[in-house]
């Protein structure tokens, strides 16, 4: 983060894809994903497919996987999405100097708004009560992807220059912790009885929120996976990087979110499964 301005010379445009599935088992879907465009007077929706220049507008892309009895994690990840598109805008285009002392905590911020929505409506009507919601949103500026993250829905990275897949946001779960200190391996951490026990969301009954906030320079080929654990569930890591990362044999056309979520389904499918994915150009 020591010059901001000094990356992204080459980054002119951003394509991406999204989709979701409500899985074998559930009869309602309560994943979200969005995407989003905006400056400081204007936001746009966008739609599950597109491409577009980065030069005049920044973007925003989110998942969010709620939680709750009945209607209500359906509810809870709505809000948290429809409360980005009004928040955001509103920290558009800092300076370089801003960006790099703020962009924590306008994120910080922005997630403690969302919780803040949510624990009103949860203690407002009985049918909400204690709902909540993961979220893990990227916000593209020319040269930078900010990324704010809270629950076990997941950002990756996957760098144009070459290298493996790298998981940037950390699971808030007990398992997760122990995946990260390398007491467990992924396997083990697939199959562990507690893999899905939360430690930090939006919402419920959590008293503060504290996201993951952080930064990647970015450069043209590089790939940002958002997925709720629906995806992760079904596909190990191996997986996701041979989907992401086109073959010879790949068919022309494939869109790797639809890709992603199909094949997790096919594997696992006992949840809504969600992926959005986003290409550097």
């Amino acid at each position: 983060m020591d010059s901001l301005q000094s990356h992204g010379a080459g980054v002119t445009a951003l394509q991406w894809h999204g989709w979701s599935d409500v899985g074998k088992v559930r009869t309602n879907n309560e994943d979200r994903f969005l995407g989003v465009r905006f400056d400081g007077r204007e936001l746009h929706h966008l739609g599950k497919l597109g491409e577009a220049t980065l030069s005049d507008m920044d973007y925003a892309f989110a998942v969010s996987d709620g939680m709750g009895g009945a209607m209500a994690g359906e509810f809870a990840s709505r809000i948290a999405v429809e409360k980005i598109t009004t928040l955001l805008p509103r920290s558009f285009r800092q300076s370089a100097k801003g960006l790099q002392i703020g962009f924590a905590d306008v994120l910080g911020e922005l997630f403690d708004k969302i919780h803040r929505a949510l624990v009103f409506v949860g203690n407002s009507y009985e049918e909400c009560s204690g709902m909540e919601t993961t979220l893990s949103l990227c916000w593209f500026t020319p040269g930078w992807m900010f990324f704010g993250h809270i629950g076990d829905s997941r950002i990756y990275y996957l760098p144009g220059r070459g290298g493996g897949i790298k998981q940037l946001s950390h699971d808030d779960t007990h398992v997760g912790w122990m995946l990260r200190q390398g007491s467990i391996n992924e396997r083990e951490a697939r199959s562990h009885p507690r893999r899905n026990v939360l430690q930090k969301a939006l919402g419920g009954g959590n008293q503060f929120v504290d996201p993951q906030v952080g930064a990647v320079a970015i450069e043209p080929g590089d790939l940002f996976l958002l997925c709720s654990d629906g995806v992760t569930e079904g596909l190990y890591n191996h997986h996701l990087l041979d989907l992401l990362r086109p073959s010879e044999t790949s068919v022309p056309g494939t869109h790797p979110a639809r890709s992603i979520v199909e094949q997790a389904v096919a594997n696992d499918g006992k949840d809504n499964t969600t992926a959005l994915v986003i290409r550097v150009l």
